[in-house]
């Protein structure tokens, strides 16, 4: 009896979580000790994105915690983490400065909802469509956004409560820890893997800073990591519909930035570990993530680059590590939140700086002399948008801009060989070479001489493909042009829909056993509408 559909999709969970050569200790101590490691580089971004979003240290934890958790167990790819991030955070401000938070937990159940309907209807699939340069531009784009993110971290409070820029031995230190961590991650594997760099790093700074007690800042410093468990509560909002008009665009634009990222981050991560496919999967985890987490006073979240790199280059390659990550960092919350808010600021920085190294696609810089100049021009292009705006608009516009250069280019690939019928005294053949649509069709009508022709004109589109209605258009616009002249045009090697849908010059088809088969991109049940006089 064939696994039922439910039967397929838990059989593939587990085995994300042992991989083929089965399991081991050393699989385990590879996968716990790298979420180890995430979960101490969570810490401080969680907070700090409460801080932008203008919500309670907490919700950001819990977020992390719980989209984290539900992620790894459920997600598209192993490997990935997901939690509270930046590029979530800044459209939350308005909507929590506005209404307050309440609104925001709302607003996060309904950006689950619509999650959950994108992987219902597999519109995570369209992810394809994102080219290569606009993925290069995201890459970078995001790279230099955790960076920049990073030196907010140079900032202490002064005795007034405000925010200003370290200075003097407290400056001078933090660039040393950071550093000195940078080094660790970066030398430690040349020698020895037994342990993920990044976590001896993050160990061996706090160590330094507490052993010789070195007034540098602290996680304690942001907040308070101490807490319970998340509680249920259904947000307190009006229940109407004046409250879904405030809350459905907040709901959209976060749902539509969280499954960009994440749907990119599934991309790149699968590039590493040589996996593909799982983006519905990966719709579905993320929306009941964020519906769950809206209900726990979560800020919601999705995947998160820097994390999922973190884990990737520590070794983590199954869903262990992810649920590991989310388990120590309830740890944290509930029992040793004393402990964590001693780790130095510095350290966590360094690692997050090393994560921009590796995620900064370096070889970009060289393709940008290599590739066409259309492909530079979009890898720049999404770079500069993801870091002045945010990641949704820059992949929009980047996609937009490629689709653009396609069409331009392939408008000039339309052409023509011109003979002499072999197989009626007189004619003329027009032999068609290229796509015919839109873009293309100004070139296709440029290419016939209906006053100059013979009587009988052949046009063969066996090298050709016609795909829209503007190609359809332009078809009868040429049929028009020699029929007023009282000339006669045949029209070969067109597919039944062409045949449908040409509504005028259908009575010129001429069947052939070799016609193609495709669908045109048209809907027939409109065509006298579009085409008829």
């Amino acid at each position: 009896m064939k696994n039922t559909t439910i039967a397929t999709f838990a059989k593939s969970i587990v085995k994300d979580y042992i991989p083929k050569e089965g399991p081991s200790f050393s699989l385990f101590r590879i996968e716990i000790l790298s979420g180890l490691t995430v979960a101490l580089a969570l810490v401080p971004e969680a907070i700090a994105f409460a801080f932008v979003a203008g919500v309670a240290p907490l919700s950001g934890l819990y977020a992390a915690f719980i989209v984290g958790l539900i992620t790894a167990i459920f997600g598209g790819r192993p490997g990935m983490i997901s939690g509270a991030t930046g590029a979530l955070a800044v459209v939350m401000v308005s909507l929590v400065l506005d209404h307050g938070a309440q609104y925001l937990f709302a607003t996060v159940v309904l950006m689950g909802i619509l999650q959950i309907l994108s992987g219902i209807f597999k519109l995570g699939k369209f992810i394809r469509i994102v080219p290569q340069p606009v993925m290069l531009g995201f890459v970078n784009g995001l790279a230099i956004v955790i960076g920049l993110s990073q030196i907010n971290q140079f900032k202490t409070t002064n005795s007034y409560g405000e925010s200003v820029w370290m200075s003097g031995d407290v400056l001078l230190y933090s660039y040393c820890f950071v550093v000195l961590t940078m080094i660790v991650i970066w030398v430690l594997p040349k020698f020895s893997k037994v342990f993920p760099a990044t976590l001896v790093a993050i160990l061996l700074t706090t160590g330094l800073v507490i052993g010789f007690d070195i007034p540098i800042p602290r996680v304690g410093d942001l907040a308070s990591v101490a807490g319970g468990l998340p509680s249920f509560s259904i947000p307190m909002v009006p229940l109407n519909f004046e409250t879904l008009i405030i809350i459905f665009p907040y709901a959209f634009i976060l749902a539509a930035i969280g499954l960009i990222e994440s749907l990119l981050t599934l991309n790149l991560v699968g590039e590493i570990t040589n996996k593909r496919g799982g983006a519905s999967q990966e719709c579905l985890a993320q929306g009941i993530a964020n519906t769950v987490t809206g209900f726990f006073g979560g800020m919601g979240g999705c995947a998160m680059i820097g994390q999922s790199m973190i884990n990737v280059k520590s070794g983590g390659r199954t869903r262990i590590a992810g649920v590991a990550a989310a388990l120590f960092l309830l740890i944290f919350i509930l029992y040793t939140s004393s402990l964590i808010e001693l780790i130095p600021i510095a350290a966590l920085v360094g690692v997050m700086f090393m994560v921009v190294v590796g995620t900064f696609a370096w070889n970009s810089l060289k393709l940008l002399f290599v590739v066409p100049k259309s492909d530079a021009l979009v890898i720049i292009l999404v770079t500069v948008v993801t870091v002045l705006e945010d990641l949704a608009v820059a992949v929009i516009v980047g996609v937009i801009v490629s689709a653009l250069v396609f069409a331009w280019k392939s408008a000039s690939r339309i052409t023509s060989f011109e003979r002499p019928s072999v197989t009626e005294s007189g004619a003329k053949v027009y032999e068609i070479e290229g796509p015919l649509f839109f873009s293309s069709t100004n070139s296709f009508l440029e290419i016939f001489k209906p006053s100059q022709d013979p009587d009988v004109v052949i046009i063969d589109f066996a090298k050709s493909r016609v795909i829209d209605q503007s190609a359809l258009k332009a078809i009868e616009d040429i049929a028009d042009r020699y029929s007023s002249l009282g000339k006669k045009v045949k029209l070969r090697h067109l597919t039944r829909d062409c045949h449908r849908l040409l509504s005028k010059t259908g009575q010129l088809m001429v069947d052939s056993d070799d016609d193609p088969e495709y669908a045109v991109a048209v809907d027939y049940d409109v065509k006298i509408g579009i085409f008829g006089k």
